[in-house]
């Protein structure tokens, strides 16, 4: 399915369709419902019992701020809750999921929903993925959804919601109604989202131009400050129909799984919410203001371990890897870190000790000593420095969580397999001048070995062999080059949960977009796309993978 972002004009729902508000319901039984915006600018729902966390910390935080006049709780670890979300923290003042591993920032809100509403029953609506699982729309679309299917609709067009698609409830298919493409589509239950108490118009649906539906939506601006640097930020002026069977960077949907990375927990503390600060959240009974968190409350719950060097890892490059040495070569120390900075890695001021203090133990680096990257000069706590590089792939690399920039040559986890290269003279839809290139990526299924999620534990490999196409230009080209350098770091898979079944353990795209299609780009994964190019260019440049490649 091609997902688009529900939010935009005032449509109507489908015609006949009762108690098709604008949008809204007046409802006085809500739901909150917490997501988080991909890549594609299309907002995923947080599982429910993740967003039922999330909505208890919130309003206990609200409450404790109303009786005592102190500060909101500014973040919220998500490993609380998940351990498979242990690597990642919800910044409430800038609205922003944070990767503590990689620096990732994504935007989140919370909207509420009629109790009686798809997301009040705990109905979820999916749609078959290219791999033959499911796939949950987002939840405005499962709430349009089921709204039509109580009415007793047996065809219900998804125009208004900004998607070209029409769904059978009959025949229990979706229709793409530009090329007629079919998919199957399925109607499940799962647990409820948590109730909440609010008389603030509900969201029912179908996007309006309202406060919150401005505010959420992704075609408005993001009023709150950003607390810190936005590298990676989805862009929040996105178009509504983008990709669905575009190979994907993110390894993160259905409900939000993340890449099972091995959890980083024992933090010290996690990122606490900043007493002083004068953004404002919501009263209880007041219009929801965008606002998204995940869970937990207090201390990060990342398991930062120092194991022992593998064979692997011993074998990389004659670079150092051994944590420590690493965290020196890249970083230097310096004395005087000003008051109010805070170390993005741990979420603490810099002039306090380590958030990973009684987690990290190390003979040379001690808990208060702050490092600055020497090119970007950006400051950590060099023991965060060293927790995170320790809980990586320990390849002899860092790379700075705020802005990107790669120190030494950063390698992935991608398992053994080939890539093939072919052309022909077909061209591609927007590359009419050129003929076309063919690249096909073989990996079978194996063991995953000592830098995967569950070493010793096999792996699957879904989809393969996976064919993708550039145009047979001098850009192509040059894109074609740096792929086969990403290849050989192996960086274009890894292994991990896939963001479309939710299997976990089987071999995934990791960070660099491919298209998978010569044509049809109603999916987002084919051709015309005359920004392509450029994009996967600075995919491969934020892994490391540059023009320098080619002149060594």
């Amino acid at each position: 399915m091609a997902a688009a972002q529900g939010a935009g004009s005032s449509s109507a729902g489908p015609s006949g369709l009762p108690g098709s508000a604008p949008g809204h319901s007046s409802n006085s039984s809500a739901v909150a419902v917490w997501e988080w915006q991909d890549e594609f600018g299309r907002w995923r729902p947080y599982r429910g019992n993740v967003c039922s966390y999330i909505e208890q910390v919130f309003q206990a935080s609200q409450q404790k701020g109303r009786r005592s006049g102190s500060g909101l709780v500014s973040s919220i670890p998500l490993g609380h809750v998940d351990p498979v979300l242990a690597p990642y923290v919800i910044d409430i003042p800038s609205l922003t999921q944070f990767r503590q591993d990689t620096g990732t920032m994504r935007a989140v809100r919370r909207h509420l929903f009629p109790g009686d509403s798809a997301a009040g029953q705990g109905i979820i609506w999916e749609w078959q993925n290219d791999e033959g699982g499911w796939s949950p729309y987002e939840m405005n679309v499962c709430v349009f959804l089921e709204q039509a299917r109580a009415t007793n609709h047996q065809r219900v067009d998804l125009g208004p919601l900004g998607y070209n698609y029409e769904v059978d409830f009959v025949a229990q298919v979706q229709t793409n109604k530009t090329t007629r493409f079919r998919r199957g589509v399925q109607r499940r239950l799962d647990a409820p989202y948590p109730v909440t108490a609010s008389s603030a118009p509900l969201h029912a649906g179908v996007a309006c131009s309202c406060q919150q539906c401005w505010l959420n939506g992704g075609t408005g601006p993001i009023t709150t400050r950003y607390r810190h640097s936005m590298i990676n930020f989805p862009n929040s002026s996105t178009t509504h129909q983008v990709s669905s069977r575009t190979a994907s960077v993110s390894s993160s949907s259905v409900g939000f799984v993340p890449y099972n990375k091995p959890t980083l927990s024992g933090a010290r503390s996690t990122p606490k919410l900043n007493a002083q600060s004068t953004w404002a959240l919501p009263q209880a009974g007041g219009p929801s203001t965008g606002l998204s968190a995940s869970n937990g409350v207090s201390t990060p719950n990342l398991p930062v371990k120092m194991p022992k060097p593998s064979k692997v890892n011993q074998a990389l490059a004659a670079t150092p890897t051994e944590p420590e040495a690493v965290v020196k070569k890249y970083l230097e120390e310096v004395k005087g870190s000003p008051a109010d900075e805070d170390c993005i890695i741990c979420m603490e001021k810099l002039s306090s000790p380590s958030g990973y203090g009684d987690a990290c133990e190390c003979s040379t680096i001690k808990p208060e000593m702050v490092g600055r990257l020497k090119n970007c000069q950006h400051s950590f706590h060099m023991l965060c420095v060293l927790a995170m590089y320790s809980n990586g792939n320990k390849d002899g690399s860092l790379q700075c969580p705020s802005c990107k920039t790669i120190y030494g040559e950063k390698t992935g986890t991608q398992p053994k397999g080939k890539m093939e290269v072919s052309t022909f003279p077909q061209s591609l839809p927007g590359h009419k001048d050129c003929g076309t290139i063919q690249i096909v990526y073989h990996i079978s299924r194996g063991i995953q070995g000592p830098e995967h999620p569950n070493p010793g534990m096999p792996y699957t490999a879904r989809g393969f062999p996976r064919y993708c196409y550039l145009p047979d230009n001098e850009k192509g080209r040059k894109v074609l080059e740096l792929l086969r350098v990403a290849w050989k770091r192996r960086l274009i898979f890894t292994v991990g949960t896939s963001s479309t079944t939710g299997e976990s353990n089987t071999v995934v795209w990791n960070e660099i977009h491919h298209k998978t299609e010569m044509d049809t780009n109603l999916s987002g994964h084919g051709y015309p796309d005359p920004n392509y190019l450029d994009n996967v260019l600075a995919e491969l440049a934020a892994q490391g993978v540059t023009e320098d490649c080619l002149r060594q």
